[in-house]
């Protein structure tokens, strides 16, 4: 798929840093401090809320683990992308270990730096990131898997059976790759469980908070708000511009998301640090929901409202060879767009 001409135009006079494209038009600061006050926010929220639980009704303990999960990982986003020192490890340091558990953060960043070729964003096969499958794919489900995807593409599915698939999706993938052979992501996780170790040591041992409250909460609460932001973030559409979208979501989402609901703005100028983002997206909105097509929400409660129950799409991607788009464009003799080949990644 050829992306669109303005969707690289922000890409020109830049620099490498931090293993990331820089926008020159970006200034980057030695330390980012409003997001080192996040990150004390967050752990210190997460030392209290763990440390005090007896004290806290449980539903009050799993609510703030959600939020507090579902935050560092708009936290552990920022970090992905270079912020917010200019120091890498620094960074890494400040991303790890994660609340979720299931997830490595290294091979959270490396997913997510393919995800941002949005010449690619949405296809099964070179997108991390997407939750729509080939014509291939569907055409060898049974019955159950079918409904278990329609249902997954409604908001309810998504919150509800969405954390579990991702975990799954994850640890099947990489354990394919063991049994093949590859061994390059096991640095990812020898990293990653010595810290999450120390994290359930630090809440089962120290604090003595019961597991179930941690993997209600922490786990699968957070995971879930973490679902809620990415449920409508792409769409397969020709158009790369038109993929992205803009949930102008009020002051307390925009903060949990760390303004990664204005998404376009994000993949337009991914260098730019999230409280940066309100102004970059005020001063070119026009251009920019020109760009996606209007592809806008209003809130988070509008998405609600609209797809809790309802499927906002089928989860065959529309214009891979054999859907029922491609079909159809071949029909009226279109050509349909060619998709890259690759082989498929865990989903982050």
């Amino acid at each position: 798929m050829p992306p669109d001409a303005t969707a690289g135009s922000h890409r020109r006079n830049q620099d490498r840093h931090g293993g990331h494209r820089v926008d020159a038009r970006t200034r980057r600061d030695s330390v980012e401090w409003p997001t080192i006050a996040v990150a004390a926010a967050i752990y210190i929220g997460f030392a209290l809320t763990t440390w005090f639980h007896e004290a806290l009704p449980w539903w009050a303990v799993v609510g703030l683990g959600a939020w507090l999960a579902a935050w560092q990982g708009s936290l552990q986003h920022e970090m992905v992308h270079g912020h917010p020192t200019r120091w890498r490890r620094v960074n890494h340091a400040l991303a790890v270990p994660g609340f979720l558990l299931w997830l490595p953060f290294g091979l959270y960043r490396k997913t997510h730096m393919r995800h941002h070729v949005d010449s690619r964003l949405t296809d099964p096969l070179e997108d991390p990131e997407s939750y729509y499958v080939t014509p291939r794919d569907w055409a060898r489900m049974g019955t159950l898997r079918r409904g278990i995807l329609r249902f997954h593409n409604t908001l309810a599915g998504r919150l509800l059976l969405g954390p579990p698939r991702a975990v799954v999706r994850l640890w099947s993938g990489e354990l394919a790759r063991l049994a093949r052979g590859d061994r390059s992501h096991l640095r990812h996780w020898t990293l990653h469980l010595p810290a999450a170790a120390l994290i359930l040591i630090w809440v089962l041992w120290v604090c003595g908070l019961p597991l179930w409250q941690y993997v209600l909460g922490f786990v699968y609460g957070g995971t879930a708000l973490t679902l809620l932001r990415s449920f409508l973030e792409h769409q397969a559409v020709e158009k790369v511009g038109e993929r992205t979208v803009v949930v102008e979501a009020g002051p307390v989402m925009s903060l949990l998301y760390l303004n990664n609901n204005l998404h376009i703005a994000h993949h337009d100028r991914p260098a730019l640090p999230w409280y940066r983002l309100p102004e970059a997206y005020r001063t070119r909105r026009a251009a920019l929901l020109h760009r996606n097509g209007g592809y806008l929400y209003r809130g988070y409660f509008q998405i609600v409202l609209r797809y809790l129950f309802r499927a906002k799409e089928r989860p065959v991607h529309p214009m891979m060879p054999g859907s029922q788009l491609a079909s159809t464009a071949r029909t009226a003799n279109t050509s349909a767009p060619a998709l890259p080949a690759g082989a498929q990644e865990a989903k982050s």
